[in-house]
């Protein structure tokens, strides 16, 4: 049967597809792990990954195994846990994981919160983008995830935390409110390919219309496509939550209404955890300060749009 070492060699060439970078995090030779990987390959009688193809890749074998070694992995971490318990020198880690638009009023709105709910505890927080947060989700490296719903899967966990109204910011002092046809005929900036926020928008308005020559800018930063925005002319979505951050006009803040004013764009905001979570009383207890934080909603009805 395969070792704990070769378990570990074969996650981190899951994550990496790259031998040579899979033994630099494994602090061994390329030759060291390719001979450990086919040890394991041999002792369980089928290959794990394919080297034929251009990216290395799994085999039908590989892609049911990865999950069982996974599991393996998880459980051996909770036996260091309850070794460092009884030794008196361990300290609990909760590795959070949000995406960008929600990280940007979130972590400036509950940090002090969370560091006085868990002395003793270590939080670690890191920005991702949504489709990077959930394979971390799936490879556990993260505890939480926070990001843009719906996300359905058997091995993720996911709780509602709140709706948030989505709001234009639009180079114009008319109307305190825009229709969506009114967008069509402004020009658009976007955040860059991966930011769940630029797909609701693309959706939303409509954007797979316009011409693609016409986005001069595509940006990973609100401040600067609202900034954009100030300059040229045209529009960009921002998350209510972030509208008592803006530092730029004010009255360039408009709600959206759809053409028959019934309804306003919105996202679900979710919390996503792994199924199996040894730290759920600690993920439930920032679950819970997030609910009570942006849980005032106001009696509007909102169009929920998805992230994909």
């Amino acid at each position: 049967m395969i070792s704990l070492q070769q378990i570990n060699y074969i996650l981190t060439l899951v994550e990496t597809k790259h031998f040579q970078r899979a033994s630099e995090l494994c602090f061994v030779t390329q030759p060291t792990l390719s001979m450990q990987l086919k040890k394991a390959e041999e002792d369980l009688g089928y290959k794990i990954f394919d080297r034929d193809t251009k990216e290395l890749s799994l085999t039908s074998f590989g892609e049911k195994l990865i999950p069982i070694l996974r599991d393996v992995n998880y459980e051996t971490l909770k036996i260091q846990k309850l070794v460092d318990e009884m030794k008196g020198s361990f300290k609990e880690v909760v590795r959070i994981g949000l995406i960008p638009t929600i990280s940007t009023y979130l972590i400036p709105d509950l940090f002090s919160e969370w560091k006085k709910m868990f002395s003793g505890i270590q939080i670690i927080i890191k920005e991702l983008k949504s489709q990077d947060l959930v394979i971390a989700l799936e490879n556990k490296q993260v505890d939480l995830g926070i990001m843009a719903g719906p996300y359905v899967a058997n091995s993720i966990r996911t709780i509602p935390l709140f709706t948030e109204e989505i709001k234009a910011y639009i180079n114009t002092d008319k109307e305190d409110f825009v229709f969506t046809t009114m967008l069509t005929e402004s020009h658009p900036w976007l955040l860059s390919q991966g930011n769940c926020l630029r797909t609701q928008m693309v959706h939303f308005c409509d954007l797979k219309k316009n011409n693609a020559d016409e986005w001069d800018y595509e940006g990973g930063s609100l401040d600067v496509l609202l900034e954009m925005v100030n300059q040229n002319g045209g529009y960009t979505l921002i998350p209510k939550e972030y509208e008592k951050r803006i530092r730029f006009n004010q009255h360039f803040i408009k709600r959206i209404y759809s053409p028959d004013k019934n309804d306003v764009p919105a996202r679900q905001v979710i919390a996503m955890t792994p199924e199996r979570n040894s730290k759920w009383d600690l993920v439930e207890k920032i679950v819970r300060s997030i609910q009570l934080y942006y849980g005032n909603q106001e009696d509007v009805n909102y169009q929920v749009l998805s992230w994909e």
